[in-house]
């Protein structure tokens, strides 16, 4: 799965009503009616949480092309919660440096130069419906676990490098959500995912003569299997004066989905093999909580991260007859496995 930065997780900032009924002197009970105190409606969404982020990757990798380049990448984060569950939507647009070139350069067999980067876009989106909420009990809450529920979503990219990438995929299973101390949170997602994609790597004799592979280089991969988990913790345990600090983290895990095989053709040389994409941690400082104070916690938030990506789009970085992780000498080019420190500073508005 091609899937840039997550990539990140927001925290919530919760929305009440709240309403007064004046006194009514005793006096006036004897000459009035009582009036009943005005119904207010609950709003539709108890949080309603919408962030910008600017970011930028230090080592980034782009299989096939090259092993290290620079990417800038613009975000806009949404995440909701209403009776009955919550929406998260990520939007995304990645800008690479030159050594991840735009089309028609980068094309590794026959490599070009004097294109700028490339430039992408990724979208994803999750949601759930909470069974305790959807059957209206509290059987799913024991010791730690808050809740569990059904989770589906989807993913969509396109970029405008040789490669032509046009990605799609859906996910559906279940979320187990557990508390975590100081406000914190772990959840994990169990998986069913089908992915769609494109790719000219896999056009006919691109990669060895007489190559068959797929005519238009729609992919349609197997249907696999795939664990998503996240988590978020305040550090509580802090002195009073150094409360700025969270840590947060994310990775997905998916399987093995077939060569491509689509309409008889196949990527007999692109077995795909387990790919993991993850930010095992980051650390957040409360900018706006430090200058303004507590009532604007979270609102300016600078952060950095660590991200780890093996076997990039499902490529095999230890499977030396694959043309895209190896040379034809069978060194392997460093361009699937992805280990790049990143920053970004995060606003809500």
């Amino acid at each position: 799965m091609k899937y840039r930065n997550w990539a990140s997780l927001a925290v919530t900032a919760l929305l009440m009503t709240e309403y007064s009924i004046n006194n009514v002197k005793a006096a006036d009970l004897s000459e009035f009616p009582v009036k009943a105190p005005a119904v207010v409606d609950s709003p539709f969404f108890s949080v309603n949480d919408n962030r910008i982020t600017i970011a930028y990757q230090f080592n980034a990798v782009s299989p096939g092309v090259t092993d290290n380049t620079f990417k800038q990448s613009y975000a806009f984060t949404h995440f909701d919660a209403w009776k009955y569950g919550t929406n998260f939507v990520n939007l995304i647009l990645l800008k690479s440096d030159r050594n991840d070139p735009a089309g028609p350069c980068g094309n590794f067999l026959a490599p070009m130069s004097g294109c700028p980067g490339a430039t992408e876009f990724y979208g994803l989106v999750r949601s759930t419906l909470g069974f305790n909420q959807v059957f209206n009990t509290h059987a799913f809450t024991m010791g730690p676990l808050r809740n569990v529920s059904f989770m589906f979503g989807g993913d969509g990219e396109t970029e405008n490098m040789y490669l032509a990438p046009a990605k799609k995929d859906v996910v559906a299973g279940l979320e187990f959500a557990f508390d975590l101390p100081y406000k914190g949170y772990f959840n994990i997602s169990p998986l069913y995912y089908q992915e769609w994609g494109h790719s000219t790597f896999a056009m006919p004799n691109f990669m060895r003569a007489g190559f068959t592979g797929i005519p238009d280089g729609n992919i349609h991969y197997n249907p696999t299997w795939a664990v998503e988990m996240n988590y978020y913790m305040d550090l509580g345990f802090l002195p009073a004066n150094l409360q700025y600090f969270s840590i947060s983290g994310r990775a997905g895990i998916y399987g093995p989905k077939g060569n491509g095989a689509y309409g008889g053709y196949t990527l007999s040389t692109v077995n795909t093999a387990t790919e993991i994409i993850s930010e095992p941690i980051r650390l957040t400082f409360d900018v706006s909580k430090l200058i303004w104070g507590e009532k604007y916690s979270h609102f300016l938030e600078t952060w950095v991260a660590y991200r780890y990506r093996q076997n990039k789009f499902g490529l095999d970085d230890s499977n030396k007859a694959n043309p895209v992780c190896f040379t034809a000498a069978g060194v392997n080019n460093g361009t699937c496995t992805e280990k790049s420190l990143y920053t970004g500073v995060t606003m809500k508005f």
